[in-house]
């Protein structure tokens, strides 16, 4: 599978598009590490800072869908299509992410991750597993909200993977709600787009060239139904694959019951 691309545009217009988003992105970045500061309306700073970083790289965020409720320690859960999705979330719905392990080892990008509290998995030890898990969760009571990647892996966004269940059990053991999100990125026509995929042999400075010289990416999240956790983590990501995939899913429950 290899990523898409999309028309650019003349020579001339395309270099000064993409140095003036470059230029941009630039001037945001050191202050990224400052969002991890705790500050007061730090959560506020966290979706203004990455909608600002997505208009300096050419994409745009539109919203539908359910009303994000204000929760503590909530699981968020979404397919994964590029490291565009953590910006896309984060505008939305920031919280600590659960990442590829070998990411904290990347130079400069390790050092970050760090700093932002990136929850470390790696998907070849199942040993290691349960202790993400717990760290998950730990965080989950403590009230943090904790975006996780189901599927295990990026996909193009044309097809999707499975919910794999063992990071709902998170959810289950702190017995706290998962929001499910869709992610659809696409054209400024309306026409789906696999731009931002990061997926096979394909490099992040590759992707991430792709996405700076197109005209214009729209990413559109829809907000699904809240779940409540239950008892059973297969049952619990079956419910939250179903929204994230447009499938009916059982109703959620009142807010006020939420709340306890």
């Amino acid at each position: 599978m290899h990523a898409g691309g999309a028309e650019t545009g003349r020579r001339p217009v395309v270099w000064v598009r993409t140095t003036v988003r470059v230029a941009m992105a630039m001037v945001l970045a050191p202050g990224l590490p400052l969002l991890a500061v705790p500050l007061p309306g730090r959560s506020h700073l966290q979706r203004v800072y990455c909608r600002l970083m997505l208009r300096c790289l050419g994409v745009r965020i539109t919203v539908s869908g359910g009303p994000i409720r204000n929760l503590s320690g909530v699981l968020v859960v979404s397919g994964h299509v590029s490291w565009l999705d953590i910006f896309s979330i984060g505008a939305v719905l920031p919280g600590s992410f659960v990442a590829r392990a070998d990411l904290i080892e990347w130079p400069a990008l390790g050092r970050l991750a760090r700093i932002m509290k990136v929850i470390p998995i790696d998907r070849g030890s199942l040993r290691r597993l349960p202790a993400v898990v717990n760290t998950v969760a730990e965080r989950l009571r403590a009230g943090h909200t904790v975006v996780a990647f189901p599927e295990g892996t990026t996909w193009c966004g044309l097809a999707y993977g499975p919910f794999r269940p063992a990071m709902f059990q998170a959810a289950v053991d702190a017995g706290r709600p998962v929001q499910p999100l869709r992610l659809n990125y696409r054209h400024r026509d309306g026409r789906p787009s696999t731009v931002p995929a990061f997926v096979g042999d394909d490099t992040l400075l590759e992707s991430v060239r792709r996405v700076i010289t197109a005209r214009r990416t729209v990413c559109h999240i829809h907000v699904g139904s809240l779940q409540l956790p239950g008892e059973d983590r297969r049952d619990l990501a079956a419910r939250c694959e179903a929204a994230v995939r447009g499938e009916q899913v059982l109703p959620v429950a009142p807010a006020h019951a939420l709340a306890a």
